[in-house]
């Protein structure tokens, strides 16, 4: 994905620190020629505050028709443990996760399954080599 190399023009118009969620609450102004895309907030905001892309949530990006102006809202975390715990997660994550999770419990079956074979093989063995001794 290619990111437009367009300059954006960020004005903070309220930063406040919520102690309850761990996170700060940014509001603020983008000046450009077009819609910006979620990403290229992300990277605005990101170099702007000196924090990882991962830990900034974006809640809205709103623009009035035929304006230039794009009024945003941002949480930005402590730490992406904290944006997890406390951000709704949209139903593509949470499926995505489901499936890592089962694919995690499937192979770890698979895993019990071939050690308990093995067991089973050796105290074959062993009880045949009983057998043939006595």
């Amino acid at each position: 994905m290619q990111l437009r190399q367009d300059k954006m023009d960020l004005k903070i118009i309220t930063d406040t620190e919520n102690k309850l969620f761990n996170r700060r609450e940014i509001e603020g102004e983008i000046h450009v020629d077009s819609a910006p895309s979620r990403q290229e907030v992300i990277k605005v905001i990101s170099e702007k505050f000196s924090v990882k892309p991962e830990v900034i949530k974006i809640r809205t990006i709103k623009g009035k028709f035929g304006e230039k102006i794009f009024l945003i809202v941002v949480n930005i975390y402590k730490s992406k443990e904290e944006k997890d715990r406390v951000e709704l997660k949209k139903k593509k994550d949470t499926h995505s996760e489901t499936v890592s999770e089962n694919t995690k419990s499937v192979q770890e079956d698979k895993k019990e399954v071939s050690e308990e074979v093995e067991e089973s093989k050796l105290e074959e063995t062993e009880n045949g080599e009983e057998i043939n001794e006595g």
